[in-house]
């Protein structure tokens, strides 16, 4: 049984809904210091990049709750590379609560800087993603594929965009 299982095509309505969650959520986090916030999103990355979006609390929260109510017809887009920038916010949530606790546990200042850094980081992204639908990990990831980093093999969509349009042809 394989328990990692994120799609290999998403609705890039439904992740730009679970970015703008992940919005609200980190400049809540900005304004009011309350850096505890980063370590729920850091599970939930964590979550959803290991296991999938069936696995996070704020996607399946989204998808429950927000997608149904939003009008705008489904837009398929590519799984991985979204997989990859939820994976970039993993990591980015877990060195902010790392940073953080070691904030606490020294009471040394710089730790505290680089959380907000972060978390300015963590408002910037998806607020691109929600609002202008410009996921800047997916970007990221098209240049690792360019670079040779990340095999076409991993993402066949993104390797060769007309791919999913012949695929859709040849079974209608």
């Amino acid at each position: 049984m394989r328990l990692s299982r994120f799609p290999d095509i998403v609705d890039d309505v439904t992740v730009r809904l679970i970015a703008a969650v992940v919005l609200v959520l980190s400049a809540a986090t900005l304004a009011t210091g309350q850096w505890w916030l980063l370590a729920l999103l850091a599970v939930d990355f964590t979550l959803r990049a290991t296991l999938g979006p069936r696995r996070s609390p704020v996607a399946r929260l989204v998808q429950a709750w927000v997608r149904p109510r939003v009008p705008a017809a489904p837009r398929p887009t590519a799984g991985p590379p979204k997989r990859f920038a939820a994976a970039i916010g993993a990591v980015l949530t877990l060195t902010a609560t790392l940073a953080y606790g070691l904030h606490v546990a020294t009471g040394a200042e710089g730790p505290l800087v680089a959380v907000m850094g972060i978390t300015v980081v963590m408002v910037v992204f998806p607020a691109l993603e929600s609002l202008l639908g410009l996921c800047v990990g997916c970007v990221l990831f098209g240049q690792l594929m360019r670079l040779g980093l990340v095999p076409e093999d991993v993402c066949l969509d993104c390797a060769d965009i007309t791919r999913r349009a012949r695929v859709r042809a040849l079974s209608s």
